[in-house]
């Protein structure tokens, strides 16, 4: 079967679809995207999965992969294209900002998309509207089916710890981040310089569907970030669209970006407590379990979530406490950068802890866990 084949199921409102379209676009991989519109959606791929969810990449053999770095990571094994991005010193920082982007910033995509609804309720009709299959619900009840919908996602917001209290601290972030971000893609047309990395599509996942794309935090980019917002355009856009940076190069590059530690300050700045508080939840949860066996799903109730849960943990960070529900999802993720971090040599390794220690990143990738985590059947399990 031809590689054209390939079908993305998802949407363009969804956080991780943003981030596997990106990938499929700036590696020229044929693809035809598909909405749960399509009638094939509810029918075949959702009990194929096990959860109603997107995105998923159905293969040109018939196989469904769900996770968008599952996705990816299978993609790469298939024919490797991330190169140099994705080994050694750069590598570690690909899969750093990669979990980061993933999980410590979905809280703040979705308060800019569901804080703000009432100023954004006409285009996120329309955008949650595709999912609708046609001819489901007449057409004078597809807004209030809708607006349902869109209620649901709303409710997550408690979830993810999104307060009145905590607000503020989160829309200072989104600004500090920008600033970061701007100040680099001013001189670098990517992450780690001249290619795409696994740092860019991880970034793309909130920094596009959400936070460039909904009106309230797209204006704030445009206007403040306006390299930013290039970005997320490049990274849908095959090959290196914008000539003022020359041509692409895809060798080894010769160090990382003078602009990447202001980055990793506000990423650990953002990111350390709430996972440090994820891992000792983690580890309490796993020395309450009575011998378990790999395979075990984490979760605090036995249910197959897409975003396992174990309880609420609670942190301060600047002052303001922040309480949500827990999110191993971070931790198999942060995994796989300090695996990554492990394979290198002893002089790369010494530059990390450098970096690390200048950007206050030791005390997330010093993070030990009593059980590995791993992903089996679309969900997490233990190692």
């Amino acid at each position: 079967m031809p590689e054209h084949s390939f079908i993305l199921w998802g949407t363009p409102h969804s956080l991780f679809t943003g981030k596997v379209r990106s990938y499929l676009l700036k590696h020229g991989i044929p693809f035809t995207e598909r909405t749960p519109a399509d009638p094939r959606f509810a029918a075949q791929i959702v009990p194929a999965i096990g959860l109603q969810v997107v995105p998923v990449l159905e293969t040109p053999d018939g196989a469904l992969w769900q996770d968008s770095t599952v996705i990816i990571d299978r993609l790469e094994h298939r024919e490797p294209r991330l190169q140099a991005a994705g080994t050694g010193l750069c590598g570690v920082i690909a899969h750093l900002l990669d979990a980061f982007a993933c999980t410590a910033l979905l809280p703040m995509a979705m308060h800019y998309r569901w804080s703000y609804r009432d100023q954004q309720e006409q285009f996120l009709l329309a955008e949650f509207g595709r999912a609708i299959p046609p001819g489901a619900v007449p057409p004078a009840h597809k807004a209030a089916t809708t607006a349902r919908v869109m209620d649901k996602f709303a409710g997550f917001l408690a979830g993810l710890g999104v307060t009145a209290d905590v607000i503020p601290v989160i829309e200072q972030d989104y600004l500090d981040l920008l600033a970061a971000l701007e100040d680099h893609f001013q001189h670098e047309p990517y992450v780690l310089g001249r290619a795409p990395s696994l740092a860019d599509f991880g970034l793309m996942a909130p920094l596009y569907a959400h936070l460039a794309r909904d009106p309230v935090p797209g204006f704030i980019m445009k206007t403040r970030a306006p390299a930013v917002a290039r970005w997320t355009e490049r990274m849908n856009t095959p090959g290196l669209s914008d000539p003022e940076f020359g041509p692409a190069e895809t060798s080894e590059p010769a160090g990382l970006p003078p602009t990447l530690p202001a980055i990793l300050e506000v990423v650990f700045r953002i990111w350390t407590p709430g996972l440090l508080a994820d891992a000792a939840l983690f580890n309490a949860w796993c020395g309450a379990l009575t011998d378990p066996a790999p395979g075990t799903l984490v979760s605090a109730d036995s249910r197959r979530l897409v975003h396992a849960r174990l309880g609420p943990v609670t942190y301060t960070r600047g002052g303001t406490t922040f309480s949500r529900e827990s999110q191993p999802q971070a931790l198999w993720h942060l995994a796989r950068a300090q695996a990554a971090a492990a394979a290198l040599e002893p002089h790369q390794a010494s530059e990390l802890h450098a970096l690390l220690e200048q950007t206050g990143g030791l005390g997330a990738m010093g993070i030990s866990l009593a059980r590995p985590i791993v992903r089996h059947d679309n969900v997490l399990v233990l190692g």
